[in-house]
């Protein structure tokens, strides 16, 4: 048994260790952990967002704020994000997004840098989201945000696409359009349902819904190019896909300029050609080849005329005619297949003259390889045919590589 003593000196000896100890074994075994604060009520709380709307802008610095202002009108009851994606617009687009979306969490934005084209855009918009639903729409106010809920409403009901369209019953594009864009996108349109075998009435339509796992499912199939990615989809996954079209009016576009001129038509039917050759062969090198193709008919042209008009002899008349041949595909390639990267000024003048090089080299590969061929007493069409494919390709390399690279 402990004496009186031995008592006293252990309770002192507990009370020597509680006085150093004592703080640190109170707040560890006595008081529970403080709770974090709640965060305070704003920019950074809000629910998942069950819909993302995909808005491809370049130098819509003006449409911007109204964009958002028309679109949480019409999705307030919803749980909704827009995600703006820029192609680097020189204008300040992606700076006064990123603006709002400091205190809006309903705002977004990716910059894309050396990077060009609504498909492309779209797509990795599309995938930067967590929602299970996205819709992609303009920027420019032309497509009317008051169907939104309804296009979404058609997604819960079942349908995997919703389109709104500007042929079905009630909608039209009459105001946004100039006569020559309106038969461009109608003849654009009637071949892409031939040639498809679709019943969707507005394959061209730039405003569309659809459950973000189609792109998921098929992104790596999908061309990405171009300015018509409704289109790709229907042409990947649209048999696979239950489609619900709702009409609507096509507004005028009252701030900006547009973006999609006439040329975008032509862009569209590369995109169409490139799916009949299963993708294997590139929207871009197609339209390459077609200009080559229209090089060769003002080729013609030019020596028909230098011989027969100014009388020129058949060596200068060739001269001419190739000259004149190279500086028209420089020209359309430049204004239609590279447009996304076009050249302006001096670097133009560059640009031409490398061309010229190019394309001097491309026929010595051209002349080459047929002569190699046809020395194996193959046919001349045959051994032409190879030589001008080695050359339009060459020359097809050399441009995308050093001439319209990208930044």
């Amino acid at each position: 048994m402990q004496t009186d003593d031995e008592i006293r000196a252990s309770d002192s000896r507990g009370t020597a260790a509680e006085d150093v100890l004592g703080p640190a074994l109170r707040d560890t075994e006595f008081n529970p952990p403080r709770r974090q604060p709640e965060p305070q009520p704003g920019a950074l709380r809000r629910k998942a967002a069950e819909l993302t709307v995909v808005v491809p802008t370049y130098s819509e610095h003006d449409n911007v704020t109204e964009l958002v202002r028309r679109l949480k009108n019409v999705l307030a009851d919803l749980d909704w994000e827009v995600v703006f994606v820029d192609d680097d617009s020189p204008d300040g687009t992606s700076k006064l997004a990123k603006s709002i979306g400091a205190t809006d969490p309903h705002v977004r934005c990716i910059r894309r840098v050396g990077r060009r084209g609504l498909s492309g855009a779209c797509i990795e918009g599309i995938l930067s989201s967590s929602a299970p639903v996205v819709a992609v729409m303009d920027a420019d106010l032309q497509h009317d945000e008051s169907l939104l809920p309804q296009m979404l409403h058609e997604i819960r009901q079942g349908a995997d696409l919703v389109i709104a369209s500007r042929y079905t019953a009630g909608g039209s594009a009459e105001q946004g359009f100039s006569d020559i864009r309106r038969w461009g996108s109608e003849t654009a349109t009637r071949m892409a349902r031939t040639l498809m075998g679709t019943e969707v009435s507005d394959p061209m339509s730039g405003f569309f819904m659809l459950r973000r796992e189609t792109i998921e499912d098929h992104a790596k199939a999908l061309a990405g190019e171009g300015y018509k990615l409704l289109m790709d989809i229907l042409w990947t996954a649209g048999k696979s896909l239950k489609t619900v079209e709702l009409s609507y009016r096509f507004r005028e576009r009252r701030r900006g300029e547009s973006k999609l001129d006439t040329l975008v038509t032509v862009d569209y039917l590369g995109l169409m050609f490139s799916k009949l050759f299963g993708g294997v062969l590139p929207v871009r090198f197609l339209m390459f080849g077609a200009v080559g193709v229209s090089g060769i008919a003002v080729h013609l042209l030019v020596l028909g005329f230098a011989l027969s008009t100014l009388d020129l002899s058949f060596a200068w008349s060739q001269f001419s005619a190739v000259m004149v041949a190279m500086t028209w595909n420089f020209v359309i390639n430049n204004q239609l297949t590279y447009r996304d990267a076009r050249l302006t000024g001096w670097p133009f003048v560059g640009g031409l003259l490398m061309f010229y090089l190019a394309c001097s080299i491309g026929s010595l590969g051209n002349v080459g390889v047929a002569s190699w061929i046809y020395s194996f007493h193959a046919t001349a069409w045959l051994a032409g045919l190879a030589g001008a494919i080695i050359g339009s390709v060459f020359n097809y390399a050399i441009s995308s590589a050093l001439i319209w690279k990208r930044k």
